[in-house]
């Protein structure tokens, strides 16, 4: 499997961005997506996550109601709607993909990372 995010970029305080992840290779039912972050001096951080059946969703405290995850079977791709955005927000974010279990607690692959800056 084969994960690549992008939409990654500068914006300033109270606005948004949509990150994306195409899969690619062995994707589908019984696979469970989601997004972590890292922001630099600490440890990479829960973010969201998805089943691929979309029927269920998790999110950290820190941004329910200004994130949204979803995706779309079609195009193989998980999208991250950022709303809202604070400085706080700023990292590098990464896409995540687990097989037969939330990918929450375990993940088997791992995207590049793509950098999220918002300014004051």
């Amino acid at each position: 499997v084969q994960l690549v995010e992008s939409g990654g970029g500068l914006v300033q305080a109270g606005g948004s961005l949509r990150l994306s992840c195409a899969a690619s290779g062995r994707t589908g039912s019984g696979w469970s997506i989601g997004w972590f972050r890292q922001a630099p001096g600490l440890e990479r951080e829960f973010v969201a996550a998805i089943a691929w059946s979309g029927l269920y969703t998790n999110y950290a405290d820190s941004v329910k109601g200004r994130f949204s995850i979803s995706r779309t079977n079609a195009k193989r791709t998980v999208y991250l709607q950022m709303d809202s955005l604070k400085p706080e927000d700023t990292a590098v974010y990464y896409c995540a993909a687990r097989w037969g279990g939330d990918v929450e607690t375990s993940v088997d692959y791992w995207g590049q990372g793509t950098q999220v800056t918002v300014y004051a």
